[in-house]
């Protein structure tokens, strides 16, 4: 065979695999629409979890006998730590900012950044003192202290036979006053999956 239909011959079965390759499709669609691929822990469950909670939480009361306490003022909150106890990858901090957002969209409390915004928030100040107009910078030791702290846990349990799964999820909270160490709400919620999955043929 000839040099030119040997090339010519390996281009065209380039061509032919190229053509036979499996095509990668994107649809863009709605944060809000909920999509269950793996079965495992996801975003839409990461929101309704939250949401549930702080329902929840607010049906306690806590931030109502805050405000009689002083005198209509808001209890403060903040989201401290939440343990991933699963075996997966769990997006604790989307959790968490989920949780956060909840309770802001309530009305019902004030939100203190947590630990680690906290330590950003005071090295900006602090460059404040040095560089900006003294009309402009943010006072120092004027922080807003948290009354209340919301801690907690995720956890799972996996029953497996074959290509068949159920997969449970429990979140376990709890808020308690930073100054009584009262607890003053406990709350769960249950998550559980039947997942079925599809062998492929060959």
């Amino acid at each position: 065979m000839k040099p030119v239909l040997i090339r010519r011959s390996a281009w065209l079965l380039l061509l032919a695999v190229a053509a036979c390759s499996g095509r990668t499709e994107v649809t863009r669609i709605s944060p809000d629409e909920t999509v269950d691929l793996s079965g495992f822990w996801n975003d839409s469950d990461s929101r309704m979890v939250a949401d549930a909670l702080i329902e929840d939480a607010l049906s306690y009361p806590w931030s109502r006998r805050h405000q009689q306490q002083h005198g209509g003022e808001l209890p403060a909150v903040i989201i401290g730590s939440v343990i991933n106890r699963t075996s997966e990858h769990i997006a604790v901090n989307t959790f968490l900012r989920d949780l956060e957002g909840a309770l802001m969209r309530s009305g019902e409390a004030r939100i203190v950044a947590d630990r680690e915004q906290r330590e950003q928030v005071r090295e900006e100040r602090e460059d404040q003192q040095r560089y900006a107009s003294p009309e402009s910078r943010a006072r120092l030791r004027n922080e807003l202290g948290a009354d209340y702290i919301v801690v907690g846990e995720i956890t799972s349990i996996e029953d497996i036979e074959g290509n068949r799964e159920v997969i449970f999820y429990q979140v376990d909270l709890n808020m308690t006053d930073l100054e009584s160490n009262e607890r003053v709400w406990i709350g769960q919620h249950k998550i559980k999956k039947y997942v079925e999955r599809r062998r492929t043929r060959r």
